[in-house]
């Protein structure tokens, strides 16, 4: 007679004993279905016992306290979370149901050594910097006041130290005879020859600067100009592995089997470079492409005192170099594809030759017409 109110109870909660089917452990006997739940307040002594149906089927459900509204709060809480097991798109296949086979341990081990190949070289890739580069129009180096410096350094071993000298002229007006600021004359062979340093700085107009025998007190009568220039560089040294640039362009010209008496004319076009490194440093140089020629001058007076002359103008376009790292998120990326794109076409390629394979064993068996 006790069970006959919980059979009404039961009827109502026939929907809410479906939902409880994904969280409940389920026996079956005989023609009952006996269900127990377990609340938070599973420590309480009693057990009640809550009867409907489902399916058709009469059910038992065993509940501490066989209130109607705590088993229907419990499945809120509790069948969420064990409903979850829905959502699942890895299902596991028994591993009775698979079948191993030595094509595919070799294929697996092939897999794995391609991976950890290809790993290994995005991992090297990554760690890594690159250097990008772009070309924009501006003067980058605004702080340096319109001025450029400059490294000379120029060997004639025909020519007395006294004889060389080095003037500067540009288009702003500057016309400077004999400069000797910050230079140096080391004589060479004997003192018939001398190697000249120096380091100034030039406007950032067109001009030229050359080394000529003009600043000398007394002009010899056939000055020897053959030289070997050592380095011609503008702006801060930048020697960076991967910057193959024309920042010394003239380094190593050898002019010794020249004509002594001929003039040596470099034409000049500098382009502005910036180098920025990992922290934002940026550093300031400049490249330069050069041709040049060589000629015996003449005038009405008679020939003209031969010269090095180096011609220079400058690009307005700016070429910079920025190095930087692979983003974390596209060497996962290049992983993850590697990964899975070397799976799937191995599985491919193992599953193709199975297939060949159980249909060869099938023709020798005759079980294939």
């Amino acid at each position: 007679m006790a069970a006959k109110p919980r059979e009404a109870e039961g009827s109502a909660l026939e929907t809410g004993a479906q939902k409880q089917s994904s969280y409940i452990t389920v026996q079956k006997k005989k023609n009952f279905l006996f269900c127990f739940v377990f609340p938070s307040h599973i420590l309480l002594q009693t057990q009640k016992n809550v009867v409907g149906k489902l399916d058709g089927k009469n059910f038992s459900i065993i509940h501490p306290c066989g209130d109607v509204k705590c088993i229907k709060i419990f499945h809120l809480v509790y069948g969420c979370y064990f409903s979850s097991f829905r959502f699942d798109i890895y299902r596991k296949v028994p591993k009775d149901l698979t079948q191993p086979t030595y094509t595919g341990a070799l294929i697996s081990v092939c897999c794995c050594l391609f991976i950890l190949f290809l790993f290994l070289s995005e991992l090297t890739g990554f760690i890594a910097t690159e250097i990008v580069n772009e070309l924009y129009v501006d003067d980058p180096d605004k702080d340096s006041g319109g001025k450029i410096e400059v490294n000379l350094n120029i060997s004639l071993p025909n020519l007395h130290c006294e004889l060389v000298g080095l003037d500067i002229q540009d288009e702003m007006g500057r016309h400077e005879v004999g400069h000797i600021d910050n230079s140096m004359k080391i004589p060479l062979n004997n003192g018939d020859g001398c190697r000249f340093e120096g380091h100034f700085s030039i406007n950032k107009v067109p001009g030229n600067f050359h080394v000529s025998t003009h600043s000398a007190t007394a002009q010899p009568q056939n000055p020897d100009m053959t030289h070997i220039i050592h380095k011609l560089s503008f702006g801060d040294k930048l020697q960076v592995q991967n910057v193959h640039g024309a920042f010394n362009a003239l380094e190593g010209a050898d002019k010794l089997s020249s004509n002594p008496l001929a003039s040596h004319d470099y034409i000049l076009k500098i382009v502005p470079t910036v180098y920025e490194d990992m922290s934002g440093k940026q550093r300031y140089s400049y490249q330069y492409t050069v041709a040049n020629k060589e000629y015996v001058a003449y005038s009405h007076t008679g020939r003209i005192i031969p010269a090095i002359w180096f011609r220079y103008d400058l690009s307005p376009i700016t070429v910079k170099y920025t190095e930087r790292r692979q983003p974390l998120y596209r060497f996962i990326t290049s992983i993850c594809a590697i990964i899975g794109g070397t799976f799937t076409v191995a599985g491919i390629l193992d599953s193709c030759i199975f297939t060949a394979s159980e249909a060869w064993k099938k023709i020798q068996l005759g079980k294939m017409q």
